[in-house]
């Protein structure tokens, strides 16, 4: 049975109909990720087959004793307790069984309850040991550590988190509380590279299913293995990862397109047909085939091409509004020519970047130079001597808070080095993509943003020109103020496609983009002329532009460079990696060996131990001879007495002698 199904799922607020036609089915263990444009529904409908909100219609079902973890974009995480404690909850009942475990040792103390304490504490013991009772601490620390948390936030207050922080938290007790199925929408948000990259290795190792919405698309490469790409008028499947999707998508699209053409030609034969007999003997076959093309031709207007072939008339009257009413000739014609060929995904930002002048050869170049702030008493990180030659595109890396906008904006020349020296190469034109878009201004609309950078541009122009980045109608007149992440993010494209630069600088531009728009952005960077310093966790971006990798490492505070793709430098990285833990490997085999040779054997062992007697026995007798000696030098009155020293002095000396010859032997 699956764990939720759905069949012609809808929503709507209001008059505005969000989707309709959703039919889904979550099967145990799936790896599914939905994706589509920013609007769509995709987040709404999460909402709805966790049951947070109603659907317009349609049916829904999940199955009984559903246990589903649900991560908001922002989750919303409240009170004063601490990041641990947030972890524990994941392990309330471990920590019952623990308690209970307790109070069961304090009663084997007492005779008259330790028998039948006994005998609950030992199933119990097993219980709480297969659940993971002796483990769950550690697992916490390794998933918070995973997330990118440091052991000294681990016993923060919950208000003290930042919003990202907050969201991190949620995820990390998601993922520690076992669901049967998770939930994720935009899980990769508030993590860096290498926190995404131990999500993934989580998730791939996750033995429930995982339904996520996502616009990382490297992330979607390593987790799922269907993609369900959403529309307005219902889901359609595909099997694979991301690049396996948008080969399908290309292929089906290609289908369609031909699908269509042939389609039309059948619908102009038939018309050919009507044509030639509506007015003879066969007049009733052909006005009975004018009223199927007529309906025919409003069904594919309605639906599409492939649902109105694919579906019986039934279906198509339930979905579409197909008039009734009979039409000539003329008009059936019109229609069957003005028919168009499908739309490859929904409308799309229409980007087109200049480089403008030629730049020189050389673009940026530095000597000993140190990254930082002065208040802050050290740099951030050194930065080897780099030469940075036109039309290359370098993609920085590094962790949250290394210090890439940093260096971004000592380049700019906003921030100073700490040390050393940052030349610019001669005939920059340079444009900055702020992360957080602080070039754009918030009190003025998005004309008077366009006209900040193109003045003298006209109205009609500019509007036409924003209706490439999707703004359309009176959005143009909206201030900045009010516009959405994705919508802030679309304008300062906007901005920089009017820059005519022959350098970016880029921070985090796909961050709030949905999937189509950074694939255009792709399509668009990697035909630009320029040169190109991206800033992005975006790992699909840069790998699909960077010719090299420069890569922050804090806890070595310096930057790493490396000539080729992240592909190449993750393939390296694992290398080092591999050929780090094999010596680690040959060192201990060689230590085991010398162990294993140093190790003595049993006649050793038995020398060993005779030696120690032999010394210890030396020294006792050195110590009586010369005692004995001593009282010889005074002897006292009694000739007996001095007699029987003289003996025992003799003896002493020659087992002493004795012994020092074996001890000799021994050691030879």
């Amino acid at each position: 049975m699956s764990l939720i199904t759905a069949s012609n799922l809808s929503k709507s607020y209001g008059p505005r109909d969000i989707f309709s036609g959703i039919d889904l089915s979550i099967p145990h263990g799936a790896r599914i990720a939905i994706v589509g444009p920013n609007g769509i529904g995709k987040t709404s409908l999460l909402r709805i087959l966790i049951g947070l909100d109603e659907s317009s219609g349609g049916a829904l079902s999940r199955a009984r004793n559903l246990q589903v973890g649900y991560l908001p974009q922002e989750a919303v995480l409240h009170g004063t307790h601490t990041l641990w404690e947030e972890c524990l909850r994941a392990f309330e009942d471990l920590q019952a069984l623990e308690n209970e475990l307790a109070r069961l040792e304090g009663q084997m103390s007492d005779p008259g309850q330790a028998e039948a304490a006994l005998e609950r504490y030992g199933p119990l013991q097993v219980d709480f040991e297969r659940r993971g009772g002796y483990t769950y601490e550690t697992r916490i620390r390794q998933t918070l550590s995973g997330l990118g948390f440091l052991p000294t936030d681990f016993h923060r207050p919950i208000p003290q988190l930042s919003g990202g922080q907050r969201t991190r938290a949620v995820l990390a007790r998601l993922l520690l509380s076992d669901p049967d199925l998770l939930i994720l929408d935009e899980p990769t948000n508030h993590l860096d590279i290498a926190s995404v990259e131990w999500l993934e290795g989580y998730l791939r190792q996750w033995s429930g299913a995982v339904l996520v919405v996502s616009h990382d698309r490297y992330f979607l490469d390593q987790v799922v293995d269907h993609i369900w790409e959403m529309s307005t008028t219902g889901l359609e499947t595909y099997r694979g990862n991301y690049t396996a999707y948008v080969n399908q998508r290309q292929e089906r699209w290609e289908l369609r397109q031909q699908l269509f053409r042939d389609e039309k030609e059948r619908l102009l034969k038939e018309l050919d047909y009507v044509k030639r007999n509506i007015s003879g003997q066969r007049t009733l076959q052909a006005k009975g085939k004018l009223r199927r093309l007529s309906r025919q031709v409003e069904a594919i207007e309605s639906l599409g091409v492939e649902a109105a072939l694919n579906k019986s008339w039934g279906e198509i009257s339930e979905k579409a509004d197909i008039s009734s009413h009979p039409m000539n000739v003329d008009e059936v014609e019109r229609q069957i020519r003005g028919l168009r060929p499908p739309s490859p995904r929904p409308p799309r930002l229409h980007l087109n970047l200049r480089s403008g002048q030629r730049s020189g050869d050389l673009v940026v170049r530095t000597y000993e130079v140190d990254i930082g702030y002065a208040d802050e008493g050290r740099p951030l990180f050194h930065v080897p001597d780099l030469v940075f030659k036109r039309g290359e595109c370098a993609a920085l890396i590094g962790p949250n808070g290394a210090g890439k906008t940093t260096f971004l904006k000592t380049l700019l020349g906003m921030l100073s080095p700490l040390a050393g020296e940052v030349v610019m190469g001669a005939s920059l034109n340079v444009a900055y993509f702020a992360q957080a878009h602080e070039d754009l201004n918030p009190e003025r609309t998005l004309v008077e943003e366009i006209e900040a950078v193109a003045p003298g541009m006209l109205l009609a122009v500019i509007r036409d020109f924003l209706a490439r980045f999707l703004f359309s109608g009176e959005d143009v007149f909206k201030k900045v103020s009010t516009l959405s992440g994705g919508e802030r993010g679309r304008l300062a494209l906007a901005k920089l496609a009017l820059s005519d630069a022959n350098l970016l600088l880029l921070d985090e531009p796909t961050n709030h983009l949905d999937i189509p728009s950074q694939e255009i952005l792709q399509e668009v960077l990697s035909e630009y002329q320029g040169t190109i310093l991206l800033v992005s966790h975006d790992r699909y971006l840069i790998d699909a532009l960077g010719t090299q990798i420069w890569e922050i490492l804090p806890d070595e505070a310096s930057m790493q460079i490396f000539q080729g793709t992240y592909s190449q430098y993750r393939a390296y990285l694992e290398a080092e990696k591999a050929a780090a833990e094999k010596m680690t490997t040959e060192v201990k085999v060689r230590q085991a060996g010398l162990a294993e040779k140093s190790r003595p054997s049993p006649e050793e062992k038995r020398n060993r131990a005779r030696l120690k007697e032999l010394e210890d026995r030396i020294a006792l007798l050195e110590g009586r001879l010369a005692a004995l000696s001593s009282q010889l030098e005074n002897p006292p009155p009694d000739p007996a007495k001095v007699q029987r020293l003289g003996g025992e002095y003799v003896r002493v000396q020659e087992e002493l002698e004795g012994l020092i010859r074996e001890w000799e032997g021994l050691h030879a």
